[in-house]
């Protein structure tokens, strides 16, 4: 479902991280002896020797997947998953260990193997700093999603979806259904004090099908989820999954060969967003803009897009898949403005990147867990709507691509250009539809293309909530957004 789009942010509060914690204490400090007290000793013991920031990284994940296929549920699994991660950083340096044995002495091992990052400096008495709670965000219920069906109601739910599939279109040859729930736990005691924790549920449910006719068969696939219970996939909201992947591999069914050349390119709203993700949104990350890798490198106040053009990376939208109450260091997350009216006004960034850069961090230092480093990384990155019907937009083409889904797409951070995979595309003529089309892709340049958006639609829509990011071999669920968006001048690679 394409989530209505509100401004509405949740002031960062105390209390709701004492409560957090105290969940997070109860899974992840008891159960094994430790207590606050233990977390400060093993800091102190880093701090001993010379280094900028240290943090503990605890977390406990409990998650559960099924899936359906051929009207059986084939398939499913459940894990848990608990450790700490222990860093230490001195100037760009990262000194990093974990474990999945949660105990002090494997807390003091750790400390002791990441402190050696500042073994040149002298050994020093610190002054253990006074423990302070972070401010933290409501942004999501405190529960476990995993519990909130039984088994029973949770293959129903699959078989549902089936069923609505096949009574959908005869076309319809094979339905595929996937329904996962994750219970995320986390806490973090960083050097100077500060004690964070979230409790972050996270759910989704997906759809697939195979539709064939006279020898041609297509995919077409829809789902969505976020931060909430499994409740939340009402019967009005699977059906119109089902409607959306059905009618997906329908219109693909009846798609012509992709034209090939420079022409104007239409973006619909929602998931189309992807694009700005990673044409823009990676080059906008403070690690690849403090090192000078990235085509946005030193352009702070200049120029990087159309007048109208307002991209924003928001971690604090409530129930979003990117959405978080503290980031993976312990900093409440933030509506960051990137972009303004076209110029570009900052990054994204974790503590080391802000400290390197002498800015303020924007709480976007995540991980993928506990065995991994955090690193500026997207929430829910998405641009503002303008003032254009969309209908308006599509009237204005001549002759050009409508492109309302995307598959897989890539790009390069320092030449910021990208390739993209229209999954569901349009052939417009003299501003009306003619045709699906199969095959498009779509070349350009990220800060090229920006300066080339002509016409912004007023239909702002973020995605349905099915986003994961990759960068550097860690995954991490976020979200994106964008109105309808007209694109002047890019180049599409096609099969015609």
């Amino acid at each position: 479902m394409n989530a209505p789009f509100d401004l509405a942010v949740a002031k960062p509060l105390a209390a709701s991280t004492e409560q957090r914690l105290d969940i997070a204490r109860s899974l992840l400090l008891t159960p094994f002896g430790l207590d606050d007290s233990h977390l400060a000793r093993a800091l102190a013991d880093i701090r001993a020797h010379k280094v900028d920031d240290a943090d503990l990284y605890f977390q406990y994940t409990r998650a559960e997947g099924w899936s359906l296929e051929e009207g059986i549920v084939k398939t499913g699994s459940f894990s848990i998953d608990q450790g700490v991660g222990v860093r230490a950083v001195a100037g760009e340096k990262t000194a990093f260990a974990y474990s999945d044995d949660i105990s002090l002495a494997s807390l003091l091992d750790a400390a002791h193997t990441v402190r050696s990052i500042g073994a040149q400096s002298q050994s020093r008495q610190v002054r253990v700093p006074s423990k302070k709670i972070a401010l933290s965000r409501s942004l999501y219920p405190d529960l476990d999603p995993i519990s909130t069906l039984d088994s029973t109601a949770k293959v129903a739910l699959l078989e549902k979806v089936e069923k609505l599939a096949r009574a959908k279109d005869p076309r319809v040859k094979q339905v595929m259904a996937g329904l996962a729930a994750e219970h995320d736990v986390v806490l973090v005691a960083r050097a100077d004090g500060t004690l964070a924790a979230d409790v972050r549920p996270l759910v989704r449910l997906s759809v697939t099908v195979i539709a064939e006719s006279k020898s041609r068969r297509e995919v077409g696939s829809a789902g969505g989820g976020g931060r909430f219970g499994l409740a939340y996939f009402d019967d009005e909201l699977v059906q119109q999954y089902v409607d959306e992947a059905v009618k997906a591999a329908l219109v693909n069914l009846e798609s012509r060969p992709a034209p090939a050349g420079v022409m104007t390119v239409v973006l619909g709203p929602g998931w189309p967003g992807v694009l700005l993700h990673e044409a823009v949104g990676h080059g906008l990350e403070g690690d690849f803009n403090r090192k000078g890798s990235s085509a946005f490198s030193g352009m702070i106040g200049q120029r990087v897009a159309a007048k109208g053009v307002t991209v924003l990376d928001d971690g604090t939208i409530a129930d979003r898949r990117g959405s978080l109450n503290v980031d993976d260091e312990g900093q409440p997350t933030q509506r960051n403005v990137l972009i303004e009216d076209g110029i570009l006004k900052g990054y994204i960034q974790d503590a080391m990147n802000a400290r390197l850069m002498k800015v303020k961090p924007t709480g976007n230092g995540r991980r993928e867990s506990y065995a991994h480093i955090p690193m500026p990384r997207m929430t829910n990155t998405y641009m503002l709507g303008g003032d254009k019907d969309p209908q308006e937009i599509i009237a204005s083409m001549q002759k050009g691509l409508y492109a309302t889904n995307f598959g897989g797409g890539q790009v390069d951070i320092t030449s910021g250009k990208f390739v993209f995979s229209a999954s569901e595309a349009y052939w417009v003529e003299n501003g009306k539809i003619q045709y699906p089309v199969k095959g498009a892709t779509i070349v350009g340049s990220g800060p090229e293309c920006l300066k080339h958006v002509s016409m912004i639609g007023n239909d702002m829509r973020l995605d349905s909530g099915v986003g994961t990011c990759g960068k550097e071999g860690q995954s991490v669920p976020v979200g994106v957004g964008q109105p309808t968006m007209r694109i002047d001048g890019l180049t599409v690679g096609g099969t015609a």
